[in-house]
C-alpha cells in the first residue's frame, strides 16, 4: 500500500464519519481544496477520497473539484451501515474456521477482564461515585475482544474492508457509547451475554453461529448509536 493510498483511506474514514454524524450537511458544498485544509492532507488523497464516497452515493459532484453532500444522506449510510454489519458477520464465519486454541483462551481472558470491569463500574454507581475511568477501561477491552476476533478471522483483506466500512469511526463511536451509557446505565447489556456465546460458537467451529450471533450483535449496537447522533 502507498503512502497516498493510506491518506487517501483516512481522508475517506474521516468525510464518511463527518457525513454520518450530520458534521457534513445535505446540501453541503465541499471543495477538495477546502477538505484538504480542513484534513490536513494534500489535495490529491482527498480528491481520491471524495471518488469513493461519490461512488458511494453520499455525495454529488456540481464541478471539477466541489461536490454536495448528497439529499440521500440517510439512505446511503443506511446502505454503509448494512454492509459494515455484513462484513462483521463474515469476520466471525472465518474466526470460526480458523482461531486457534490460544487465540479462544486469549478471548476468555479479555472477557473474564471484561466481566471484572463492569462489577466494579456497577459497584461505583452504587456508592454514587463515578464510573468514567471503568467504563472507559471496559470499552477498551471490549474493542480488544473484537480486534481479537478479527484476528481470529486470518483475513487481513476483509479486515481492511471492515475498516474502511465503519459508520463511526473509532474516536466517534467511543463518544456515542458513553453518551448512551451516561443516558442509561443498562445500555448495551442485553447484548452483552453474545460475547460468551459467540466464543463457544468459535469454539465450537460453528461458523454459521458465530455469524449469526455478529450479525445480532452489530445490528443492535450500530442501531442504537445511529439514534445517539
Amino acid at each position: 500500500m502507498t503512502e497516498t493510498e493510506t491518506l487517501a483511506d483516512q481522508a475517506y474514514g474521516q468525510l464518511r464519519t463527518a457525513i454520518a454524524t450530520g458534521k457534513l450537511t445535505s446540501g453541503e458544498k465541499v471543495t477538495e481544496r477546502g477538505m484538504a485544509d480542513r484534513l490536513a492532507m494534500s489535495p490529491t488523497p482527498v480528491r481520491e477520497a471524495l471518488r469513493r464516497l461519490e461512488l458511494d452515493g453520499l455525495i454529488e459532484r456540481i464541478g471539477p473539484r466541489t461536490v454536495l453532500v448528497a439529499a440521500i444522506r440517510d439512505a446511503a449510510i443506511d446502505d454503509l451501515a448494512e454492509v459494515e454489519v455484513g462484513l462483521r458477520g463474515l469476520v466471525a464465519r472465518f474466526a470460526a474456521r480458523h482461531a486457534t486454541s490460544v487465540q479462544l483462551e486469549a478471548l476468555d481472558s479479555i472477557l473474564d477482564r471484561a466481566d471484572d470491569l463492569l462489577i466494579l463500574a456497577k459497584e461505583r454507581r452504587a456508592q454514587g461515585e463515578s464510573a468514567e475511568r471503568h467504563l472507559n477501561a471496559l470499552l477498551d477491552t471490549m474493542q480488544e475482544f473484537n480486534d481479537t476476533v478479527g484476528a481470529c478471522a486470518h483475513n487481513p483483506v476483509l479486515l481492511r474492508m471492515l475498516e474502511q466500512s465503519r459508520v463511526f469511526s473509532r474516536p466517534r463511536r467511543r463518544e456515542l457509547l458513553l453518551q448512551k451509557v451516561a443516558e442509561d446505565e443498562t445500555f448495551g447489556l442485553e447484548r452483552y451475554t453474545m460475547h460468551r456465546a459467540l466464543v463457544r460458537a468459535l469454539r465450537a467451529k460453528d461458523s454459521a453461529a458465530a455469524e449469526r450471533l455478529a450479525l445480532e450483535d452489530s445490528q443492535g449496537g450500530l442501531r442504537a448509536l445511529r439514534e445517539a447522533r
